[in-house]
């Protein structure tokens, strides 16, 4: 058992698992309205009376609405990193077992795109599109994908001389067999160990964007949009400011915490079969 055997993993798998479960309990948990505020009530420090975080500028509850803004936040980390897992093992994949020609096509391709930094090819991105969920997720995907495609592609490239291939290969199976039944199960499990890390960085991305005003609009609560909004109180009443970016911050670790397991798990994995 995972638990047993892999206190670590276990441990880490927790970490990542609870931000996903207070989100999905927003509702129960929150105890106002994360968008009814009382101007009378605004910048109330954690401890106050109702507020056990404090509220906002606009006199919102901050716990509710750092809640409600997993959701989100949470999504737009999560959801890129799933695209940019299937597109970029599919990329890869097909990168590695076409002819030359496809896969130096591709291989340039992503080349262009990983040249950018992501931070800044997600900006050129999202400023193209409409400020919303759907514009993170899409420049997110775009940012992560060549990443997971030189993985898929290294990965694939290694097995593509294996004798299992070749054998499969004389026995007349299709392309789209091939890659479904021999190469996709080797490959999946180094792509979903990579792709797990790489939602901490999607989580940050993401509140840039929102930061940025790129991103979720207000007044939906958003980790980003939060960290704009009580930006002036940073040195009026720093804790408040400083919440969303704490639990930016924690998330983001737990996430690369989780990768970084499961990654010395497959490193220990394939030793064994060696």
């Amino acid at each position: 058992m995972v638990t047993i055997r892999h206190p670590r993993t276990a441990l880490a798998a927790t970490a990542a698992l609870l931000p996903v479960l207070l989100a999905l309990a927003a509702p129960l948990l929150a105890p106002a309205d994360p968008d009814t505020g009382h101007l009378a009530d605004r910048l109330l420090d954690p401890g106050a009376p109702g507020h056990p975080l404090g509220t906002d500028g606009q006199g919102r509850d901050l716990l509710s609405r750092l809640l409600w803004a997993a959701r989100p936040s949470l999504t737009a980390g999560l959801l890129p990193v799933a695209v940019a897992a299937l597109a970029g093992a599919l990329i890869g994949i097909t990168a590695a077992l076409t002819g030359r020609a496809t896969e130096q096509a591709l291989l340039r391709t992503l080349d262009v795109l990983y040249a950018f930094p992501g931070v800044l090819l997600a900006i050129a991105v999202a400023t193209l599109l409409t400020p919303g969920l759907g514009a993170t997720v899409l420049a997110l995907s775009v940012v992560l994908t060549p990443a997971v495609a030189r993985v898929a592609f290294t990965e694939t490239r290694r097995i593509r001389t294996a004798e299992y291939l070749e054998a499969a290969t004389v026995s007349g199976a299709t392309r789209t067999t091939l890659i479904l039944r021999q190469v996709l199960p080797v490959v999946a499990p180094v792509v979903l160990v990579y792709a797990s890390s790489l939602v901490g960085l999607a989580v940050v991305y993401a509140a840039g964007l929102s930061f940025l005003g790129l991103g979720v609009p207000p007044p939906t609560p958003e980790w980003g949009a939060m960290l704009d909004e009580l930006r002036p109180a940073l040195f009026t009443h720093p804790w408040l400011a400083a919440l969303p970016a704490l639990v930016i911050l924690a998330v983001s670790v737990a996430f690369n915490a989780l990768g970084e397991t499961l990654r010395g798990r497959l490193g220990e994995g394939t030793e064994a079969t060696r």
